[in-house]
């Protein structure tokens, strides 16, 4: 029986006016130290933050989402954040922001393999 690793995670909103404090999910992030992952899925719902907000820029609002993929992967392209450590760069990704793009809370579990529960939760919470 494979052995359950801890992880944490949180989810990516787009909050498109921050005054009103409505928000699209549109990934998850997912940090499991036991096996050295550090993932993150996006998917911008369009049609959903023009329903909120019909004047989003969502090429701006996309790319910063992107940043977020870059960082998780370590792509060294993505600035002097995506050289730190997985666990560096998974609570720089989930402090707190008070922009266009926020994280939820910092949520905790136990999983038999990091990427197949980062698929589940980003389409648990993004995609449905």
């Amino acid at each position: 029986m494979p052995a359950n690793s801890s992880f944490d995670y949180a989810v990516l909103r787009v909050v498109p006016c921050v005054e009103r404090a409505e928000f699209v999910n549109a990934g998850v992030v997912l940090y499991c130290a036991e096996a050295a992952f550090l993932g993150c899925r996006i998917h911008l719902d369009a049609e959903r933050l023009r329903a909120l907000a019909p004047e989003a820029d969502l090429e701006t609002i996309g790319r910063h989402l992107e940043s977020f993929e870059r960082i998780a992967a370590g792509d060294p392209a993505a600035g002097p954040i995506a050289r730190l450590t997985r666990s560096e760069r998974f609570h720089w990704m989930t402090a707190p922001r008070n922009t266009a793009v926020q994280v939820s809370e910092v949520h905790s579990g136990l999983c038999e393999s990091a990427p197949a529960t980062l698929e589940e939760l980003f389409r648990r919470m993004v995609l449905r």
